[in-house]
């Protein structure tokens, strides 16, 4: 099926038969990629004794009970509730789902004992010349191994909150990152990054979003596209979620 978009006055065609998934699928299963010290999620059917909703077990239908954590298991789309003091949900933060977005892969650079995205890197691969609202960032080495780290107790890489400030610069209003946050992992509660992009509290960007634990797979390659954002309707500062990319075609 391909669609005619215009946006901001560019028109351009996709085909929606090609969907390019870019989430973590969530499993019931200890050798899912995690983070944060969150048990893997659960499904369990629901047991009241004489019925159990296990059509394997003599239920008459699938009726299952899911325990999970979005932050720790599997992609998840978060809004600046996750640093706020105020209750602020992504289902209300996030109206918008549809977005031009780029990719772009990158190799973080050593520094000390961590491993960083640096506002250099971040230049030499993305400007305000490219007139998108989005970036998806797929960090190097990129393997499927990705889809079963537990990275707890890892220090990951994480983004320079100068990088954040840049992405900022040029109007990026919702990022993605196939790493567990866009912050380092034991920071002293600094949380420079979350706290650069949605500059909370004194100027907060209710409208800007950070989406982590994606998965890009390597035949997908870097360039512009059409995002599809897509959270399950959680009144939470964050939900699941599921980016969807577009090969975009010009009219």
């Amino acid at each position: 099926m391909i669609a005619a978009i215009t946006h901001h006055n560019k028109k351009f065609e996709v085909d929606l038969s090609k969907p390019l998934d870019i989430s973590m699928p969530l499993v019931n299963n200890e050798n899912a990629s995690s983070a944060w010290y969150v048990a893997p999620m659960q499904i369990t059917p629901v047991s009241t004794g004489t019925w159990v909703g296990d059509v394997n077990q003599g239920g008459s239908v699938n009726f299952r009970t899911i325990t999970f954590n979005p932050h720790g298991n599997g992609t998840h789309t978060e809004c600046v509730g996750h640093i706020s003091k105020e209750w602020v949900s992504i289902n209300q933060c996030l109206t918008q789902f549809i977005f031009v977005c780029k990719l772009i892969s990158l190799t973080p650079s050593k520094i000390g004992d961590d491993w960083v995205i640096e506002k250099n890197q971040i230049e030499n691969l993305i400007t305000s010349t490219d007139g998108v609202e989005a970036l998806v960032i797929r960090t190097l080495p990129n393997t499927e191994a990705k889809l079963h780290i537990n990275y707890s107790n890892t220090n990951p890489p994480y983004i320079h909150h100068e990088a954040i400030t840049y992405l900022n610069n040029i109007g990026i209003k919702h990022l993605l990152i196939d790493l567990p946050s866009v912050d380092k992992e034991v920071d002293g509660g600094k949380l420079l990054a979350h706290q650069a992009f949605w500059q909370y509290p004194h100027n907060t960007q209710f409208n800007k979003t950070i989406t982590e634990l994606i998965y890009v797979a390597n035949n997908i390659k870097d360039g512009t596209y059409l995002l599809n954002l897509q959270i399950a309707s959680f009144e939470n500062d964050a939900s699941p979620s599921k980016p969807v990319l577009y090969h975009i075609m010009t009219i």
